[in-house]
C-alpha cells in the first residue's frame, strides 16, 4: 500500500529516489544537475516561489505550479532524475515523475527538463512541459477519478441480492420556504423525522442549497406523496442507489450502501491515505463495509489535457490513464425464500422482534431478521437473559452426568427456595413428581433449579460451550456469543439454569446452539460462503445425551409451552421468558428457539426473540407465522 510523501505547494514533500547532489565545480553537467534537483527538490518541499524562483520566468513557472497544485488536489509528488545533456548553453535533464494521487493509484511518467546557462548557474525554462510532457500553452490537467461497478454480494445460489434502484431525495429547498414551521411538520408527520431537527437544518443551510430530509424508495415515497408534494420549499430530486430487496432484509447482516462518511473513508487504506473518497458509493454497514476493499475494488483514473479557458468548449486529450479494479463477489449462504418468511413473521409483531435462521450440520445463516421497531444489529449481537430457553443447556449438563434420564421422576414443586431467596414456577403451577421430560416441557423453573444446584462447579458453562456458546467467533460481522458464568454459585447458580441470573445470549447464538441439536454436531456460523472458519469446531456434547433430549424438545411442541405450533411439521423446540428491569411485575423477553425437520426448506434451526413480549406466546407466535410463511 502507498505511503504519504507529501503535497505540492504548501505542503512538505519529500524528493525521493534522486541522486546525491553534485557539488558546484565547473562541470556543466553537473551543474545542470544540480540545478534540476534542486528546483524539483523545492518543488516537492511546497516552496513554490523557492522552484519559480530558479526558472527564466518566475512569474509564469509561479502559475503553471500553481495551477498543477489546482489539477492534482492533495497528490503527493517523488521525482527521479535521469541523464543529462549540455550543449552550448542549454541543456535537457530527464526525470520520472510519480504523482500519488489522492484515492487513486500512483501516476508516472518520464519527463524533460530544459534548462538555461544564466549569469550564475543554469535556471529551468519556465514552459508548460516541466509540469507534464503533452502539456501546452493555455492548457492544464484535468485528472478524473472513477470506481469500478461495485462486486455484488450474493444470496446462496449466488444471485445479487443489491441492485440498482431508483429513490426519492425528500428535502427542503430553502429559497422556496414560506412557512418552515408548517412546512417541518408536515414532513415530520409524513416522515417521521422529528419537526424540530427539519427547521433546525433548513435555517442553518445556505439560502440555495438542498437539505436533505429522507431518501425513500419509490413505492415509499408514493405512499406519501399526496401529504408532502405541493408543500412550498419541499423538493424531490430522484437517484439510484444500490439496494437490497427491501429496506429489512438481512439489514444486520448485509448492511447498506451509501455515499461514504469520513469515518469510512479514513478507515480504507493504510494511515493517512485512505483508498477512498468522499462522495463514493461504500458500505456503511453489515458486510458490505466489513469486506469494503473486497467489494469496491480499486478506483482508475483519467488525465485529460484541456484548454484553460471554459468557455471553448474543448473536450481534451487524453495522454494516460489507469482502468480501475473491479472487486470480487461476496456469496453469503441467505436463502431469499427464508429471509422473506422472517421478514414477514417478525413484520406482524408491534414490540421489537427477531429472527435468526440457521441450517443445521453447516452453521451456515441462512437468515437474519428484525422488525422496524427494532435495532437491527441487536439479531447478530443482542445480549439478552435467555429465560427458559437456557434449559435446553441446562439439560444437556444434567443429562451428561448420567444422574437423570428423560424418564427419571423429578419433584416441580409451585415454589423453591435457594439460600433465603424464593423463586417459582409461572403463576406457582406445582406438577407434583413427573418425569423429567414432562417438567421440560412444561418449562418448570423448580425442577431446574433443584437439579442444577447438584451440578459439579463450571458444569452449566461446559455445556454451553461444548455448543460453542463464548466462543470468540472471527466473523465479518460480530455475533455475540453468549456468556455464561462458571463460577456462580447459590441464587445465581440456580437462576443461571433458568437463563436468568448472569446468563447473556444474542439470537444467533441461541440458534446455533439449536443448530447443533437438531444436527448432532455443534457448528461454526458461516456469513460469507468459503470463507475461513469463524472459529475451531465445537466439541459438541455427547451423541448420546443429544439423542435424550430431542424427544424433550419434541415434547414441548406436542403437549408443552409451545403446544401452538404443534401442526406446523417435526418441530422441536423450547420455550423462555426472561424477566429484565427493575419494573414490579418485572418486565419479561420472550423467547423460542428450536428446529423444524424435513420443512419446506430442509432442515432448519432458528431462535425468536420479542423484546418486552412478556411471555413466551408472542416469540411462539411468531414462529408459528414464520414457518407459515414458509408453506
Amino acid at each position: 500500500m502507498r505511503t504519504r510523501r507529501g503535497t505540492v505547494l504548501g505542503t512538505t514533500l519529500l524528493l525521493l529516489a534522486a541522486p546525491a547532489l553534485a557539488a558546484c565545480s565547473g562541470d556543466a553537467e553537473g551543474d545542470v544537475r544540480e540545478a534540476a534537483e534542486a528546483f524539483l527538490e523545492d518543488w516537492a518541499a511546497g516552496d513554490a516561489d523557492a522552484a519559480a524562483g530558479a526558472t527564466t520566468d518566475p512569474e509564469t513557472a509561479g502559475a503553471l505550479l500553481e495551477q498543477a497544485a489546482a489539477d492534482l488536489p492533495g497528490a503527493t509528488l517523488a521525482a527521479e532524475v535521469g541523464d543529462v545533456a549540455v550543449e552550448d548553453g542549454t541543456a535537457t535533464v530527464t526525470w520520472t515523475a510519480t504523482w500519488d494521487l489522492a484515492a487513486a493509484p500512483e501516476w508516472s511518467y518520464p519527463a524533460t527538463l530544459r534548462l538555461r546557462e544564466a549569469d550564475e548557474g543554469w535556471d529551468v525554462v519556465a514552459e508548460p512541459t516541466l509540469v507534464h510532457p503533452e502539456l501546452g500553452e493555455g492548457q492544464h490537467l484535468l485528472v478524473e477519478r472513477a470506481l469500478p461497478e461495485r462486486a455484488p454480494i450474493t444470496d446462496a445460489a449466488g444471485a445479487p441480492l443489491f441492485t440498482p434502484t431508483e429513490v426519492v431525495n425528500v428535502g427542503v429547498d430553502p429559497a422556496q420556504v414560506t412557512d418552515l414551521p408548517a412546512l417541518a411538520a408536515a414532513l415530520s408527520a409524513a416522515t417521521g423525522i422529528a419537526a424540530e431537527e427539519i427547521a433546525a437544518d433548513v435555517q442553518a443551510a445556505p439560502a440555495a442549497q438542498f437539505v436533505p430530509v429522507i431518501t425513500l424508495r419509490r413505492p415509499d415515497f408514493e405512499a406519501i406523496r399526496a401529504q408532502v408534494f405541493d408543500l412550498p420549499g419541499a423538493v424531490f430530486p430522484t437517484d439510484t442507489r444500490l439496494l437490497a430487496p427491501s429496506a429489512r432484509f438481512a439489514s444486520a447482516l448485509l448492511g447498506r450502501v451509501g455515499p461514504a462518511t469520513a469515518e469510512v473513508v479514513e478507515e480504507s487504506g493504510e494511515e493517512g491515505a485512505p483508498v477512498y473518497a468522499a462522495g463514493d458509493q461504500l458500505g456503511l454497514s453489515g458486510l458490505q463495509r466489513a469486506l469494503q476493499e473486497q467489494l469496491t475494488g480499486t478506483p482508475g483514473f483519467t488525465v485529460t489535457v484541456v484548454s484553460t479557458d471554459d468557455g471553448t468548449g474543448d473536450a481534451g486529450r487524453e495522454i494516460d490513464a489507469v482502468a480501475p479494479v473491479p472487486g470480487q463477489p461476496v456469496q453469503t449462504p441467505l436463502v431469499p425464500a427464508v429471509q422473506t418468511a422472517a421478514d414477514a413473521a417478525v413484520a406482524g409483531q408491534p414490540l421489537p422482534t427477531h429472527l435468526v435462521v440457521v441450517r443445521p450440520g453447516t452453521g451456515e445463516i441462512l437468515a437474519v431478521s428484525s422488525n422496524e421497531a427494532a435495532a437491527a444489529g441487536d439479531a447478530l449481537g443482542g445480549q439478552y437473559p435467555p429465560g427458559s430457553s437456557m434449559k435446553t443447556i441446562t439439560a444437556t449438563a444434567l443429562l451428561s452426568t448420567g444422574a437423570l434420564t428423560p424418564q427419571t421422576p423429578v419433584p416441580c414443586p409451585g415454589t423453591t427456595v435457594v439460600d433465603g431467596r424464593e423463586f417459582e414456577n409461572q403463576n406457582q403451577f406445582d406438577l407434583g413428581t413427573v418425569p423429567f421430560t414432562e417438567a421440560f416441557a412444561r418449562s418448570c423453573n423448580t425442577t431446574f433449579m433443584q437439579q442444577a444446584l447438584g451440578l459439579p462447579d463450571g458444569a452449566l458453562a461446559a455445556a454451553a460451550a461444548s455448543y460453542g456458546v463464548g466462543t470468540d467467533w472471527q466473523l465479518p460481522v460480530d455475533v455475540f456469543s453468549g456468556s455464561v458464568p462458571a463460577d456462580s454459585t447459590g441464587t445465581t447458580k440456580a437462576a443461571d439454569a433458568i437463563g436468568q441470573g448472569r446468563v447473556l445470549m444474542s439470537p444467533a447464538q441461541l440458534a446455533l446452539v439449536a443448530a447443533g441439536v437438531a444436527g448432532g454436531t455443534a457448528v461454526v456460523p458461516v456469513e460469507v460462503v468459503g470463507a475461513e472458519p469463524a472459529g475451531a469446531i465445537p466439541a459438541g456434547p455427547d451423541p448420546a445425551v443429544l439423542e435424550a433430549l430431542r424427544p424433550m424438545m419434541r415434547q414441548v411442541v406436542l403437549s408443552g409451552t409451545a403446544s401452538a405450533l404443534a401442526d406446523r411439521g417435526e418441530v422441536y423446540g423450547k420455550t423462555g421468558t426472561a424477566e429484565y428491569g427493575s419494573n414490579t411485575p418485572p418486565d419479561a423477553h420472550g423467547w423460542f428457539m428450536g428446529y423444524q425437520l424435513a420443512g419446506p426448506q430442509g432442515d432448519l434451526a432458528f431462535a425468536v426473540l420479542v423484546e418486552g413480549g412478556q411471555s413466551s406466546s408472542a416469540a411462539v407466535g411468531v414462529t408459528d407465522a414464520f414457518l407459515g410463511n414458509l408453506g
